[in-house]
């Protein structure tokens, strides 16, 4: 197991489990993850798959039975891998387009624990026994597919990094994002107020605070509604729900 940046006592913690470690950190060594990496809010400790191969060649994956393209990832070398994983409360992921879908709810929870494990798959995929053997939780970024798991461990990891306390600046900001409230965010604008024929919404200069949070509801709602029906639908099912509890 290497470490990205030496593990702070307590510090949450990211360990990735794949074939290609020397991709870690990334992007995640840059902006605000980089900074609270370096400043010890967060630890990244990468797994490398190939190093647990058991044959001379370094072999990791294998034909599929029953036939079909591609190769598989060996159950007996992924194992190997997360066996060695330190026997902690993180929860141990599995990155696959098949999995659930990784929400903002999720990754709150992620963020709250001591950390997370990140199984990134190769090829076809990995052995299902592994999957079942080790009680892997199995999570999708969304109804894509990618060549491998790290851009999406990455993605996971940055989302979890800036919900850490001290890690965003204004802590504040975080509750008016996208899907914080199960809504998509609303529109921003900043200075010239007045840019190439387009103004500025009024309300928004008005300086009336109570005016100004209802226009942005409204226009979070309006987003949410035509573009992602079925936030908006969990959404309103929320809101009517709390509207009979009173």
């Amino acid at each position: 197991m290497s470490a990205a940046n030496p593990r702070p006592a307590g510090a949450w913690t990211a360990t990735v489990v794949t074939l290609f470690p020397e991709m870690f950190p990334g992007p995640l060594g840059h902006s605000i993850a980089g900074k609270a990496l370096a400043a010890g809010h967060w630890a990244l400790e990468t797994v490398d798959i190939r190093a647990f191969a058991r044959d001379k060649h370094a072999t990791v994956d294998d034909s599929p039975f029953g036939g079909g393209p591609g190769m598989v990832m060996r159950p007996d070398v992924v194992d190997a891998a997360l066996a060695s994983l330190p026997a902690d409360e993180r929860p141990k992921v599995f990155l696959t387009p098949r999995g659930k879908l990784l929400d903002q709810a999720r990754v709150r929870a992620l963020a709250e624990g001591p950390g997370v494990a990140l199984l990134c798959g190769r090829y076809e995929g990995i052995d299902a026994r592994v999957i079942e053997a080790r009680g892997l939780e199995e999570a999708s970024l969304g109804d894509f597919v990618l060549s491998g798991g790290e851009i999406a461990a990455m993605a996971a990891i940055d989302a979890c990094v800036r919900l850490l306390p001290g890690v965003v600046g204004t802590a504040a900001s975080l509750d008016e994002e996208s899907f914080a409230q199960g809504l998509l965010e609303y529109p921003h604008y900043t200075r010239p107020q007045v840019w190439c024929g387009r103004a500025v919404p009024e309300v928004l200069a008005s300086g009336h605070h109570e005016k100004i949070r209802a226009w942005r509801l409204a226009q979070a709602e309006n987003i949410t509604r035509e573009r992602r029906p079925d936030l908006w639908a969990r959404y309103a099912a929320q809101r009517t729900k709390k509207g009979t509890e009173r």
